[in-house]
């Protein structure tokens, strides 16, 4: 097997967005804009709830994914087509915006340690226009695999080359997305499609991939090759992330990703006229 080398890597920056949630940005940055099929990746990580309470109001997406995977904290979410929920702990939520769709992500707290992520993941043409769609599991309906080491692989989506396979169906981008625990001097190594555009996230501890350690919060993109291997320099936790490469133009503006300027234009006008 050929193990993927490190092309680059970034440390997250400071950012904020909904009503000013204090995020750290990953991927969407000046440094890194996109990595095909992943348009941004955020990190929220705050005990002081003035950093998070405003949370997300109301907002409109069209034509891409977007993943919470909550690490601590309680998430509501609620959207104009009558769907609502909490995404507590440990859960997941994979939401297809499709042709368009109006939500909201609000804590359902007042206090106490929020963290987790959001992905953005973008939608081959085809798909740009389906209907809205979720996908939500809880900690519990998560697995997570046990390795030689003491290393521990949550499975959201994908399947492990042990057999581990995520609850996540049906994405369109043929996706992984672990959380890998770590402890000191473990290796994680797994098998990945050589075709698939591979990243790897730091947000505990610090790892080395090849000759580059990556602390947290920083990430690694990886070159070509059909192994990922990553060495624990401490005790660390990081997200593996991997998706076939969509190789289509990109119109992005805010809170919309479609294929053309005219598409684009077609989501704002839409939107304005009440017809998500």
């Amino acid at each position: 097997m050929t193990v993927r080398p490190v092309l680059k890597t970034v440390k997250g920056m400071p950012a904020s967005d909904g009503a000013g949630v204090r995020l750290t940005r990953i991927l969407g940055t000046p440094e890194m804009q996109a990595f095909d099929p992943f348009l941004m990746l955020d990190h929220f990580d705050s005990a002081e709830a003035s950093d998070y309470v405003a949370g997300f109001p109301d907002h409109p997406h069209r034509g891409f994914e977007t993943v919470t995977y909550m690490l601590e904290g309680k998430m509501r979410h609620g959207d104009n087509k009558g769907r609502s929920g909490v995404i507590e702990t440990g859960g997941v939520q994979w939401m297809r915006a499709g042709r368009g769709i109006v939500h909201s992500e609000m804590p359902e707290q007042v206090e106490g340690r929020m963290r987790g992520f959001q992905l953005w993941v973008n939608l081959p043409s085809h798909l740009k226009m389906s209907e809205p769609d979720y996908q939500e599991f809880d900690d519990a309906g998560i697995p997570v695999e046990t390795r030689e080491g003491g290393l521990e692989v949550k499975v959201i989506t994908g399947e492990t080359a042990a057999g581990t396979a995520g609850p996540v169906k049906d994405a369109s981008i043929q996706p992984l997305y672990f959380d890998v625990t770590a402890p000191a001097g473990s290796v994680f190594s797994e098998a990945v499609d050589p075709g698939a555009s591979v990243m790897v996230v730091v947000f505990e501890g610090a790892v080395r991939i090849g000759d580059r350690v990556v602390e947290a919060l920083g990430g690694a993109f990886l070159g070509e090759g059909d192994e990922v291997r990553v060495q624990a320099t401490r005790d660390a936790r990081f997200l593996l992330l991997a998706g076939r490469p969509i190789r289509e133009p990109i119109a992005w503006a805010g809170p919309f990703v479609m294929n053309t300027r005219a598409e684009l234009e077609q989501a704002f006008d839409d939107y304005r006229s009440g017809r998500f």
